[in-house]
């Protein structure tokens, strides 16, 4: 049952109840979301940072970089990881756009190792057994695309809030 005031809709309490208790729904779901994302971006950033040296060596593999960026990148790379992902939780301003960012480079790159056939590890959790190089591959961009799915939910999430607070 809708009520019009002077323009604006107002809303039977059963109705609204109902609104307050999807939006609470939402904003449980996003932050549960975001822990998690949180969660596989951190680890897999101290996973990283534990032996640059051999993720350096699957960065290698995939023949994207010089000789001289790979390890820098090998090490910057886990540390933007792990600061998008601690960023992720606390909410801060440009995290959640990092981590979209890094997800569509692994994405595009992942799909460039596929298409090569590359025989490597991806390197996502660090070094992996050899044995399951290039089922990884493709395993991981299974994975990353349900992660951008998941940036996906968070933006809309975000989004619809935003409109429920204007109107």
């Amino acid at each position: 049952m809708e009520n019009r005031v002077r323009g604006w809709v107002m809303l039977s309490r059963e109705d609204g109840s109902r609104r307050i208790a999807a939006d609470r729904f939402f904003q449980v779901t996003e932050c549960a979301v975001r822990w998690v994302l949180a969660g596989i971006f951190v680890y897999s950033g101290s996973v990283k940072l534990v032996a640059p040296s051999r993720f350096a060596e699957i960065i290698a593999g995939f023949g994207l970089l010089p000789d001289a960026l790979i390890y820098p990148f090998a090490v910057l790379l886990p540390v933007i990881e792990m600061v998008g992902g601690i960023g992720l939780v606390f909410e801060l301003r440009g995290s959640l756009p990092t981590i979209t960012v890094m997800l569509v480079i692994f994405i595009s790159v992942l799909l460039y190792g596929i298409h090569l056939g590359l025989d490597i590890d991806c390197g996502c959790f660090g070094p992996e057994d050899p044995e399951q190089a290039y089922k990884g591959l493709r395993a991981a961009l299974a994975r990353d695309t349900l992660m951008i799915a998941a940036v996906l939910f968070i933006y809309w999430s975000r989004g619809r809030t935003r409109r429920r607070s204007i109107v």
